[in-house]
């Protein structure tokens, strides 16, 4: 099987039906793939959602996110942000995507997104502990 967290781009792009939001639909719908976000990366795609429609149609996506399959982690424990912290303090990341990392690390998931501005350094220099897989 197949284990993936997916970040707030690759989810604004499936929504968006923008470039890579196709690979992203594919995913969810594998069942030999489990496709994971955490609940930070999720607020992340939900005030996009509000700052553009509403919260009605934001708390829709929640639900058609939901009925896809995507499985909503909200891991908090002291190893997990001590680990997200220590991602912030070594590189230009955003906090945001420090969870989804530490998440796809916990899983021995693959990250899936379209961030090449945020995640190309990181790969570039080695310092990211999980495999990427941009959809664009």
């Amino acid at each position: 099987m197949t284990t993936c967290v997916l970040d707030a781009c690759a989810l604004i792009a499936l929504l968006r039906n923008e470039p890579g939001g196709e690979d992203v639909r594919t995913l969810l719908a594998d069942e030999a793939c489990r496709c994971f976000v955490h609940a930070v990366n999720l607020c992340e795609v939900y005030y996009d959602c509000l700052r553009n429609y509403d919260e009605a149609q934001a708390d829709q996506m929640l639900a058609d996110l939901t009925a896809c399959g995507l499985l909503l982690r909200d891991d908090m424990d002291v190893g997990f942000w001590k680990k997200a912290g220590h991602l912030k303090a070594r590189g230009r990341i955003s906090l945001a995507d420090t969870f989804a990392v530490t998440l796809a690390e916990r899983e021995q998931a693959v990250l899936v997104t379209s961030d090449h501005q945020e995640f190309d350094p990181l790969l570039a220099a080695g310092t990211l502990p999980v495999d990427v897989r941009f959809i664009r």
